[in-house]
């Protein structure tokens, strides 16, 4: 039997009144589980409508109180976290040791923003000029949009909707359509948490509803998590219409191995970073750079790891490794293996062989050698279990590879030498950066974001430029009378 999954709207569940629905699947099994309504633009027009109402209010919330909010929507977070992450296991397919940890992350940003007094405070100049004084404040937007992905459907919509609401804005979030209801459990979370109806909507949809959000005139920014080209269209949209925006972009990552690495660790690493989630995070490591003569070592010691990944239903707790998103993402990733092979790289190990469970929308891990810079496995960003191994003589040409690639989201170097990573650090042309850490994803109390064609916009994502992106400046320039010439009886001498 299927679901009817709809909107969340001024406080509770609304069905959609467009008539168009896209069908979910539970990856694991291929079942057909909900049929997910898709907003037309009169529906986010209104939903907007109730948003913009409601940011009224809310903006006017002492600190004190946004941030009792944001600490009773932590404890919820902390106390449904294993709800939470086996929704996300059931509609994504990630196995729940992932999702668990998607939900852990999405909960440092929650907890970054009950911090929302201290990080809202001001700079003050008294007797900037004689009788003057000078103080600085920072303003929420009003009502403004997040768009997030389908890879991480609980997390991302956390680096968005908890600083935005502790800045004291309306959020409305449109989850990807694939995985729709860990963003319902997060409404109803806000509700119980105190948060007051309309300044956390949730509208499901597609391309129709993206095209409302960037263009309605009632939404000041919107940020974004997705592919390349997507990212492009909903920045120069967006921005066209008159927004902020924040838009984030593929990735191509990089881990480099010089020869002298602790090739365990290496290997470890690129395992881990390269096949977790199914490779389906855009900080994913899809390129490993063998340096030298570690070339032969490092792809033997990963190779030599992947018959022990058990790709399996994400629910059973066996299992290392789940599906992917849909069948059609499935068989476009294992159409790069045949391109690799075609192209002339090694096909190491073959995800496409092996005991894969029947029904779901599974590929077993792959490794691929030899790969060159002008291979389609090399240019594209897969989003799937394939790793890449290009091979280089030298670190100067680990580094030009790397600074040569469009993408530049998060990359990592695998060394014993400090000098080395340290070199490494100041000249690589790329957002995050990894020292023998293969997925260097920011702390909450950072920011997250990439460079090149992996940003569209100058602000990154949650942390500090998450404050500021979701709130404007203001300097206020104040004059008062002189205490010591002013004709109001103070009560005590006056002196100069």
């Amino acid at each position: 039997m299927t679901t009817q999954i709809g909107h969340w709207i001024d406080g509770r569940r609304t069905p959609g009144t467009s008539g168009r629905t896209v069908a979910a699947f539970n990856p694991a099994t291929g079942e057909h589980t909900g049929d997910v309504a898709l907003a037309s633009a009169e529906e986010v027009s209104a939903a907007v409508a109730t948003a913009v109402a409601a940011a009224r209010s809310w903006r006017s919330a002492s600190l004190s109180r946004r941030a009792a909010v944001l600490f009773a929507f932590r404890e919820l977070l902390h106390a449904h976290a294993d709800e939470l992450a086996a929704l996300v296991t059931a509609e994504h397919g990630k196995v729940l040791g992932d999702a668990a940890g998607e939900v852990a992350r999405g909960l440092e940003n929650v907890e970054f923003a009950t911090g929302v007094p201290q990080l809202l405070k001001g700079g003050y100049s008294e007797q900037a000029a004689t009788g003057v004084d000078v103080y600085s404040i920072r303003q929420p937007l009003g009502v403004v949009a997040g768009i997030t992905p389908f890879n991480f459907p609980a997390m991302v919509p956390l680096w968005m909707c908890a600083n935005a609401i502790a800045c004291g804005n309306a959020f409305v979030l449109k989850p990807s359509e694939k995985d729709p209801s860990p963003s319902l459990r997060l409404a109803e979370l806000w509700q119980q948490a105190g948060l007051p109806d309309g300044v956390f909507t949730v509208l499901q949809g597609d391309k129709e509803a993206v095209d409302a959000l960037l263009t309605h005139p009632d939404i000041a920014a919107v940020s974004f998590v997705g592919s390349t080209p997507i990212a492009r269209y909903v920045y120069e949209t967006g921005t066209s219409a008159g927004k902020r925006v924040q838009a984030l972009g593929g990735a191509k990552n990089h881990m480099v191995v010089l020869p002298d690495a602790d090739l365990d660790l290496a290997a470890d690493a690129a395992v881990s970073a390269a096949y977790g989630a199914a490779g389906e995070r855009c900080m994913a490591v899809s390129v490993t750079v063998a340096v030298g003569d570690v070339g032969d070592r490092l792809v033997e010691a990963i190779a030599s790891r992947l018959p022990k990944v058990k790709v399996g239903n994400g629910a059973d707790p066996d299992s290392e490794m789940g599906p992917l998103i849909t069948a059609a993402h499935r068989d476009r990733v294992a159409g790069y293996i045949d391109a690799g092979a075609s192209s002339g790289a090694s096909v190491v190990v073959d995800g496409r062989q092996g005991d894969l469970p029947p029904g779901g929308f599974f590929l077993g891990t792959t490794l691929l050698d030899r790969v060159t810079p002008e291979m389609s496995v090399y240019t594209d960003e897969i989003f799937g279990p394939v790793l890449s191994v290009v091979r280089v003589d030298t670190y100067d040409e680990a580094v030009s590879l790397i600074n040569a690639n469009q993408y530049a989201n998060g990359v990592a170097i695998f060394t014993r030498d400090g000098g080395a990573a340290r070199r490494f650090q100041f000249e690589v042309e790329v957002g995050m950066v990894g020292i023998n850490v293969p997925i260097p994803v920011p702390v909450a109390y950072y920011s997250f974001g990439g460079w090149k064609s992996s940003l569209f916009g100058d602000t990154h994502m949650y942390g500090p430029e998450g404050v500021n992106f979701y709130t404007r400046g203001k300097v206020v320039t104040s004059r008062w009378p002189d205490p010591a010439t002013s004709s109001v009886d103070l009560g005590f001498p006056r002196t100069r």
